[in-house]
């Protein structure tokens, strides 16, 4: 990979939707050189799949939390993923180093929802207890996956 093909992959993060030739035009290449280009990224791998974002507020999920997982005793990552996956409204985790064992990404309706999903995590016999924010506003977002 070289310049180039960074800059194709941030317009492309951008808007995934770009045309070929709009992005040869920001990076100096015809649009057949950036077809070629993303092409060979996707065989590559590089690229895994172009999607869309929706705004989960529009799928009734606007209630957002950051919740920190502490555990009785250690408790094997394979465990949480396990506790963690069967809760639908987790849409993130990750195990973590400080006090917490993991820090949780939760998206309901409402508050009730949210403590509900909470719930389901608190009684997981591993799960001692647990520290919620509740997100107010979103200041930044990007996508690095």
């Amino acid at each position: 990979m070289d310049n180039l093909d960074y800059g194709i992959i941030d317009l492309l993060r951008q808007n995934a939707r770009a045309g070929y030739g709009d992005i040869g035009q920001k990076v100096g290449l015809s649009a057949s050189a950036v077809k070629r280009r993303v092409d060979r990224l996707v065989a590559d791998g590089v690229i895994q799949s172009f999607t869309i974002q929706v705004d989960p507020a529009v799928d009734g999920l606007g209630t957002e939390a950051y919740v920190e997982l502490f555990c009785r005793g250690t408790v094997a990552p394979a465990e949480l993923r396990r506790i963690l996956s069967a809760v639908p409204e987790v849409v993130d985790a990750a195990t973590v180093s400080g006090d917490a064992d993991a820090i949780v990404r939760i998206r309901s309706r409402d508050i009730a929802s949210l403590e509900d999903a909470l719930e389901k995590v608190r009684i997981a016999p591993t799960v001692d207890h647990t520290r919620s924010a509740i997100v107010m506003s979103r200041l930044v977002h990007r996508e690095v996956d």
